[in-house]
């Protein structure tokens, strides 16, 4: 008996992990990780590009170089049917973007340039990483307006 109740009791965690698992949680969780990297590197960045933290040119290429990796990356894996505003509690994506995933990777793939002209483009000072804090955020930006709710 103590051994049934005591199996009975470990799966109980495995059967909660399993419920709250499902592909589309995990593509959106993977979304959300993927936008909170974007924003862990870009952070810095912008406070540099701003002048609230010092310009540092070692730090600057370290984000920037992470931001490059991170464009690498591909991203339609995240885009699952079933993951939009009002199907998946959690998410900011509009229905629409699954009618415009070709155009969803177009920006993405203007991300991607961005991101790997800017490990080279932060060189040289504090001017430098706000142009490219400018032109990254400008991809972001194009994504989000069109894709995310408000």
């Amino acid at each position: 008996m103590r051994l049934i109740l005591a199996a009975a009791f470990a799966a109980i965690p495995v059967l909660a992990i399993a419920q709250d698992n499902s592909v589309e949680q995990d593509a959106l969780k993977a979304r959300q990780g993927y936008m909170v990297a974007i924003s862990a590197n870009m952070g810095p960045l912008a406070a540099m590009a701003k002048g609230d933290m010092e310009y540092n040119e070692e730090q600057a290429v370290f984000h920037a170089s992470n931001l490059a990796a991170l464009g690498n990356y591909e991203v339609e894996m995240h885009f699952l049917p079933g993951t939009a505003q009002g199907e998946l509690e959690g998410s900011h994506a509009l229905a629409k973007t699954w009618d415009n995933l070709d155009d969803v990777r177009a920006k993405h793939d203007d991300f991607k340039v961005a991101a790997a002209a800017a490990p080279e483009g932060v060189k040289g000072g504090q001017a430098q990483v706000g142009a490219v804090v400018q032109s990254l955020g400008g991809t972001c930006k194009a994504c989000h307006d069109n894709y995310r709710a408000k």
